[in-house]
């Protein structure tokens, strides 16, 4: 019988007063994979940071038992002393240092005291074999893709000798076939030995992968399921994080669908940096007032550069093509251009181009908005304020007030808090690029809903997603693109999981 390698008992933290974390006791038995789930801003990080030592031992009361040694760690290095390594969802990779150059940064090869390079590049490569990577260790990794980056994340943790494996939400930046790759590692990970611990909002990958699944609510361990027949349904899991049954995934809606709003008409880009390289090769697409139109297609397929191309040109470089509303043709040049003529976009990374992290919600909510709460270049803070307040309460942020900074708010509310920005500046075309991603299901539900009230309100709507059972439960109709173009085009109701991977991998048309 396998022994339990992990032990934490009545853990409890506090953050300026709110409890993140409330007498949570949690264990992991050796060998196994451990999945962790519930909604944003329900613990889960925070547990494992404690776990990790990014919260040393003093900031938290409880304890934690390794092997049956009660730990008090004081850093991410006395964790990673006893084989405890920790995979953040943002990574921690330097992209102008090479592979084997960010495998090694502070573990590094010294022979007398210096840094041996042979080595170093020698290890580098057999962990990254090890992990399915076959590019060379002296590779950039700004030079490598995102799925290749997760596995190198992984080969490091190798390096350090790990024995139990934290990965926070490692897929969701991922394709579907990188995600594949990962969770296989994983399973292969765990028949050498190496027990894991899995967050992440992907259910499906949850009930695929993990052995017990440990679900956290508001900062309390409600339940542990024992998936190791892979018997867990995702409602039942849903129903544990969110305190009540989810019949549907998707709100019901009655599309009423009215004349073409917007059309984007032989539009191309390219790269701005290596301007040989089209990225955006002529495509055409419309959105009609009310009608929700998805955009799906693999990563690198071309949907972010031509969304952020449509937004006044905001990427890209020798931009062709036309942007009509109404049939008339609009003369964008850049963001502002576009906010003028009611185009707003919710981009797919909000802490990187969404948010003003450092600000308040107030002030996050207003930005784009300003002209319409100033008289003569000075803003109107009451306005201010009643506007912050107002979508609060109306969209559902979780908030200690209008004043708290948008770092410390879950991702489900900071996705609001942008959400409500572009709400304000009342767009015509809202652009969503992957609006969902790093949400937990309940806020992603209460997303969905906020989406379906604008399309019913005229607004017409382009919702990019890599996620197949996303874009067939919300979308009216759909695109498909790969290589840059639009390479298939078909009503949702005639679309299937098998037909839109055909036409993904297929030619252009």
């Amino acid at each position: 019988m396998a022994s339990t390698i992990l032990v934490m008992k009545d853990i409890t933290k506090t953050f300026v007063g709110v409890k993140a974390l409330s007498n949570i006791n949690f264990s992991v038995t050796e060998g196994e994979i451990h999945g962790i789930v519930g909604e944003n801003g329900a613990g889960k990080s925070t547990l494992m940071n404690i776990l990790s030592g990014v919260y040393p031992y003093g900031t938290y009361s409880g304890e934690i038992f390794y092997n049956g040694e009660k730990c008090r760690l004081s850093g991410i290095k006395d964790s990673e002393k006893k084989g405890i390594v920790i995979i953040h969802q943002e990574f921690a990779l330097v992209p102008y240092m090479s592979i084997a150059e960010n495998m090694f940064l502070g573990n590094e090869c010294k022979t007398r005291g210096l840094i041996d390079w042979n080595k170093t590049q020698k290890l580098a490569q057999e962990h990254l074999q090890k992990v399915g990577v076959v590019d060379d260790a002296l590779t950039l990794v700004k030079d490598i893709g995102i799925g290749k980056q997760q596995m190198v994340e992984i080969a490091k943790a190798l390096a350090k000798k790990v024995k139990l494996l934290i990965l926070d939400e490692p897929t969701a930046a991922l394709n579907v076939q990188d995600s594949e790759k990962l969770l296989n590692l994983l399973l292969d990970l765990k028949e050498q030995g190496v027990t894991s611990i899995l967050i992440s909002h992907k259910l499906e990958e949850i009930c695929k992968v993990a052995d017990k699944i440990t679900i956290i609510r508001d900062g309390v361990a409600i339940e542990t399921l024992d998936n190791t027949n892979r018997d867990c349904s995702e409602p039942r899991i849903i129903k544990g994080m969110v305190g009540r049954e989810m019949t549907e995934r998707f709100p019901r809606r009655n599309a009423e669908i009215g004349d073409v709003a917007f059309e984007v008409k032989n539009f191309s880009s390219y790269h701005p940096v290596f301007g040989e390289i089209k990225v955006v090769d002529d495509v055409n697409i419309n959105v009609r007032k009310g009608e929700i139109v998805g955009m799906y297609g693999l990563m690198g397929a071309g949907r972010t550069e031509f969304a952020m191309g449509v937004f006044g040109k905001s990427y890209g470089s020798r931009i062709s093509g036309k942007i009509l509303r109404d049939g008339r043709e609009l003369r964008i040049n850049n963001v502002s251009d576009a906010i003028k003529n009611r185009i707003a976009y919710i981009p797919e990374d909000r802490k990187e181009n969404g948010l003003v992290l450092i600000n308040n919600v107030k002030m996050n909510i207003s930005l784009a908005g300003l002209p319409k709460l100033s008289k003569r270049s000075v803003v109107d803070e009451d306005s201010e304020v009643r506007v912050a307040e107002d979508f609060c309460d109306k969209v559902g942020i979780r908030t200690t007030g209008i004043n708290q900074i948008v770092e410390r708010l879950s991702g489900g509310n900071q996705q609001k808090v942008v959400f409500s920005k572009w709400i304000f500046t009342k767009p015509d075309l809202l652009i969503l690029d992957e609006p969902t991603r790093g949400v937990d299901v309940g806020a992603k539900f209460e997303i969905y809903s906020i989406i379906n009230d604008l399309a019913k309100q005229g607004t017409a709507v382009l919702f990019i997603s890599s996620d197949l059972v996303e874009i067939l439960g919300m979308a009216d109709r759909l695109y498909i693109m790969n290589e840059g173009s639009i390479v298939d085009e078909m009503a949702v109701a005639q679309a299937t999981q098998e037909k839109i991977m055909q036409s993904t991998v297929g030619k252009r048309r």
